[in-house]
């Protein structure tokens, strides 16, 4: 009797398992336009030698996250995406950057870099487009992405 508990306790593990993952896989609210609305010099970058031309190049832009590719301004485009929503803490944003920062230098805290530009709380939701660009939300309609020494905020539209 206790072997057959055990395995109904299992099969309920596993299909609680898929159904979170199927309910995080139906999740496309990130799908749609996306105007790039501002960027600020990235804390990673030197300060003495960002090349503001791609960011003037770049704001006031739409990028459009479709279910079969990324249309936008180089670098966005990407004919065939794999997204995928995960959670990051701070460490872990802009392709780890602010680890490595912290890595090199422990008072460059993770958590206070995030702050800086605009995350609040300690983890947040990230789409893994599966090409070059990660996308940060700070909220459900407003989106970071660091592109060289800038990052990005993007509005949903």
């Amino acid at each position: 009797m206790r072997q057959r508990f055990t395995a109904w306790i299992g099969l309920a593990a596993v299909l609680a398992a898929a159904i979170t993952s199927l309910a995080r896989a139906a999740d496309t609210s990130y799908l749609g336009q996306w105007k790039l609305d501002s960027a600020v010099i990235a804390p990673w970058a030197d300060p003495k030698n960002p090349d503001p031309a791609e960011k003037n190049a770049l704001i006031g832009k739409t990028i459009t996250l479709a279910a079969g590719g990324i249309a936008g301004p180089k670098p966005f485009p990407c004919k065939k995406p794999v997204y995928k929503v995960s959670d990051f803490t701070a460490d872990m944003l802009f392709e780890g950057a602010f680890g490595e920062m912290h890595d090199k230098d422990k008072k460059a805290d993770p958590e206070k870099l995030a702050a800086s530009l605009g995350f609040a709380g300690t983890s947040w939701k990230t789409l893994e487009t599966g090409c070059e660009i990660d996308w940060h939300f700070v909220d459900p309609t407003t989106a970071k992405v660091g592109l060289d020494d800038f990052v990005y905020t993007l509005k949903k539209q």
